[in-house]
């Protein structure tokens, strides 16, 4: 009986110390895409953040609205909308303001912070 209570407080401090970690990398993934918006609608161009694609653990990409990807590590140059339709759908949703996305990216769920940008661009990063 007491293994299992022992197994369950590891269990539960495991969780606890995951979700404070996940809130930091919110934080993080946050700051990261407001700032490039903030740099965008100041005048900077998408492809000043190119450097950004390669950014570890959570790169940064920038698409405009119909979906040509102006920056990413695998797909500059293509369109989201044609290589990869849901995820494009998901990352179309961005507002000024930012909000969360969910879509499948090979085989996986991804969690995205999407902002719109002035010239009708779309900033994004997540896990």
């Amino acid at each position: 009986m007491k293994k299992v209570a022992l197994v369950m407080v590891v269990a539960m401090a495991g969780l606890i110390f995951a979700a404070g970690v996940m809130a930091q990398d919110k934080d993080a993934i946050k700051k990261q895409v407001d700032d490039i918006v903030a740099a965008i609608d100041g005048g900077k161009k998408a492809a000043d953040f190119a450097s950004a694609a390669g950014n570890k653990p959570y790169y940064v990409y920038i698409l405009e609205k119909g979906g040509n990807v102006l920056v990413h590590p695998a797909l500059m140059g293509k369109n989201l909308k044609e290589a990869a339709a849901p995820a494009y759908e998901a990352v179309s949703k961005a507002t000024p303001a930012g909000t969360w996305v969910k879509y499948q990216w090979q085989g996986a769920e991804k969690n995205a912070y999407v902002r719109s940008a002035k010239g009708d661009l779309i900033v994004g990063s997540g896990y």
